[in-house]
């Protein structure tokens, strides 16, 4: 237990770390969850062969989802700091890292959805489409039915990848294990402070595999 007196001695401050790194997480995947679902589902409708085809939205969305995609995460904190620092008044804590979690999620939720999305049986679609049903009555009734399973996969995917974000964004000053393992652990050179913090990010990881996996058991059978 001696390798982890440094931890031990800061017990709260894990719990404190912790809870932030699960609000962060949370509220992200609440906000850019919504956007997300939503812009995939656009590009899925838009899309060639889709229930409501415009190629000029489809266009527009897809470019925006390709090039904010692209744009690597501690970058896009630097970029909305400004708007950040509008929004919530600073641009440090757990609340401020809210808005650039979100800006870096989105495009890529948007991007999972729209792939799960287009694996629905085209046949399903045009028989709904034949009886009559309008395009949100598909949209719900078909899309989002017959593609749960893989939008619940994308999501556990989405939050993976949300909480190694957060950890990041912890980094550079927005509280979280990521902020602790950083200026605790690394820069105090207290490697069983990193080691913790770690196995409390995977932990979290975990969980959200085997509740994911729990989920989409239960909705393939």
């Amino acid at each position: 237990m001696s390798y982890f007196k440094n931890s031990l001695a800061i017990k709260e401050q894990f719990l404190i770390e912790t809870r932030a790194t699960l609000y962060m997480t949370l509220v992200t995947a609440l906000i850019a969850g919504i956007l997300g679902l939503a812009i995939g589902v656009a590009l899925v409708v838009t899309g060639k062969g889709g229930i409501l085809e415009n190629k000029k939205i489809y266009s527009v969305l897809d470019k925006l989802v390709n090039i904010t995609r692209s744009i690597p995460f501690v970058i896009i904190i630097a970029l909305v700091a400004s708007f950040t620092r509008f929004l919530v008044g600073t641009t440090i804590g757990p609340t401020a890292a809210i808005v650039p979690l979100v800006c870096g999620t989105v495009p890529f939720f948007s991007r999972q959805v729209e792939n799960s999305l287009v694996e629905v049986d085209k046949g399903i679609i045009e028989a709904a489409r034949s009886m009559g049903d309008s395009p949100l009555q598909i949209i719900f009734g078909v899309y989002l039915r017959e593609g749960l399973a893989g939008l619940v996969r994308v999501s556990q995917l989405t939050l993976i990848s949300l909480v190694g974000l957060t950890a990041m964004a912890g980094a550079v000053g927005s509280g979280g294990l990521g902020n602790l393992a950083v200026s605790q652990g690394f820069n105090r050179f207290q490697n069983d402070v990193t080691l913790v913090s770690t196995m409390i990010i995977l932990v979290i990881v975990f969980v959200i595999q085997y509740i994911g996996n729990v989920i989409i058991k239960r909705i393939i059978h």
